[in-house]
C-alpha cells in the first residue's frame, strides 16, 4: 500500500468547514495521505494555505502533496507534486523537485505507460466510477483500473467516485491507494467517514 493506502483531496467548494479544519479531522481519523488543491484562490493564498498543510502533516507524520504547482510544493517543502496531462511536464518538474515524490493523472493505459516510462513515482488513474468534484470525464471503470495496474510497476492510485460501498471493490484490482475528496467530505460526518475508510482498508491487509 502506498502512504497508508488512502490519499484525502481537499476541496473547499464540497465542505462548510475551512480546508485546515477538514484536513485536520482526516488526520485525526488516520489517514497519512493529503493532496492539497487549491483551486480559485490567488497564488499567494495558496502559498500561505499550502504552508498551514505542511505544518499540520509534519504534526501528523503525514505525506503533503501539492496538486498542479511545483514551484509552491517546493517553497513549502511539501514531499512532492501530483501533475495533470495538461500541467508542467514531468521532466520540468524534476529539475524543480529533485527527488520529491511526482505523480501524474493519467486516463488511459498508454498515458500511464508514458509516466512510468519518464519517471513518475506514482501515477493516479480514473475516473473509475462517476464523480462530482471535477469535470474528469467519462468513468474508466474496474476493468480498465486492472489492466493499467497490471500493465505499471510503479504504484496506482485510484480515484474517481470512490466511497465505502465501493472501495473493496477498487482494491481487489491491485490499486497500490485511492484518492477520495467528495466521498468523505459529502458525508455527514467527515470524521467518521474518514475513520470508516481507515478501518475497511486496514481490515484487509
Amino acid at each position: 500500500m502506498l502512504y497508508g493506502g488512502i490519499c484525502f483531496i481537499t476541496e473547499r467548494s464540497l465542505s462548510a468547514l475551512s480546508v485546515e479544519e477538514t484536513v485536520r479531522r482526516v488526520l485525526d481519523a488516520g489517514i497519512k495521505w493529503i493532496q492539497y488543491r487549491g483551486k480559485a484562490l490567488f497564488r499567494r493564498d495558496m502559498f500561505l494555505q499550502a504552508e498551514r498543510l505542511r505544518r499540520l502533516a509534519d504534526e501528523y507524520r503525514a505525506v503533503l502533496i501539492v496538486n498542479d504547482h511545483a514551484d509552491i510544493a517546493l517553497a513549502v517543502d511539501a514531499d512532492g507534486v501530483h501533475l495533470g496531462q495538461d500541467d508542467l511536464s514531468l521532466k520540468a518538474a524534476r529539475k524543480i523537485m529533485g527527488k520529491k515524490i511526482i505523480g501524474i493523472s493519467t486516463h488511459n493505459v498508454d498515458q500511464a505507460l508514458e509516466a512510468q516510462r519518464n519517471g513518475a513515482d506514482y501515477i493516479g488513474f480514473g475516473p473509475v466510477f462517476q464523480t462530482s468534484t471535477k469535470d474528469a470525464g467519462t468513468p474508466r471503470g474496474l476493468n480498465l483500473l486492472r489492466d493499467v495496474v497490471s500493465s505499471l510497476d510503479i504504484p496506482v492510485v485510484a480515484i474517481g467516485g470512490i466511497n465505502l460501498h465501493n472501495l473493496m471493490d477498487v482494491m481487489r484490482q491491485g490499486a497500490s491507494a485511492v484518492a477520495v475528496a467528495s466521498g468523505i467530505l459529502k458525508s455527514p460526518d467527515v470524521s467518521r467517514t474518514a475513520r470508516d475508510f481507515v478501518n475497511i482498508i486496514y481490515a484487509e491487509i
